[in-house]
């Protein structure tokens, strides 16, 4: 089962060479930016590494983000599988397994570590901010890349590598690390914000068959 707290995460950033005003200007733009944000939806493919196995694995498909810790990530690659909260119910569905797991959702996924949008509109709140590299703050797609710490430590975010568009300001690329050096890479594309989304799409309904298993 992939780690759902390690999945649920992100972003910003722009910059300057300069030193710390440029680095507030950045914050400041993000911090609005994602503050006026209430959903959104988004294609990735995702490069999960394990440090102790030396082994990683591809995935793909669409996430949705609502505020209020409401999420729905749809894997299609390398095996279909469903993660939805409404942000008092965790589900996780796997279709293969004929089972679902569920229940009650993280406090986590309510905050920066679980949510696109919480946290990022207050983000010298929960993180330290600094660029990547301050003498070449883009990264190499012409994003800007910002190096997060969280001001909380959690065992699944430890840090959080961010490259957010300079136009948009929503992100296109993100790191997790967890205390174990494990990394979880996410690419993001169709990028859709405010479009939206209704509560029913955070809510899941156990096909005829299907078995519901607590969650451990």
């Amino acid at each position: 089962m992939k780690t759902v707290a390690g999945l649920l995460l992100l972003a910003l950033c722009l910059a300057a060479p300069a030193a710390a005003q440029p680095l507030d200007a950045v914050i400041h733009d993000i911090e609005g930016a994602y503050g006026k944000l209430n959903d959104l939806k988004a294609e990735f493919a995702q490069s999960a590494f394990n440090k102790s196995l030396n082994q990683t694995i591809q995935a793909a498909g669409t996430v949705y983000v609502k505020k209020g810790g409401k999420l729905r990530w749809e894997y299609r690659e390398p095996t279909i599988q469903e993660i939805v909260s409404d942000g008092k119910t965790l589900w996780v569905y796997t279709p293969q397994l004929q089972q679902v797991n569920t229940g009650p959702a993280p406090e986590a996924l309510a905050g920066p570590a679980g949510s696109f949008l919480a946290g990022l509109g207050k983000l010298r709140e929960h993180f330290d901010v600094r660029f990547l590299n301050p003498a070449q703050p883009k990264d190499g797609d012409g994003n800007w890349a910002l190096d997060l710490t969280p001001k909380q430590a959690l065992p699944t975010l430890s840090r959080l590598v961010l490259g957010v568009d300079p136009r948009e300001f929503l992100v296109r690329r993100a790191v997790v690390y967890d205390q174990f050096e494990n990394t979880v890479t996410m690419r993001f594309s169709r990028v859709t914000a405010n479009a939206g989304l209704p509560d029913k799409v955070f809510t899941f309904v156990a096909p005829k068959g299907v078995a519901t298993v607590p969650l451990r």
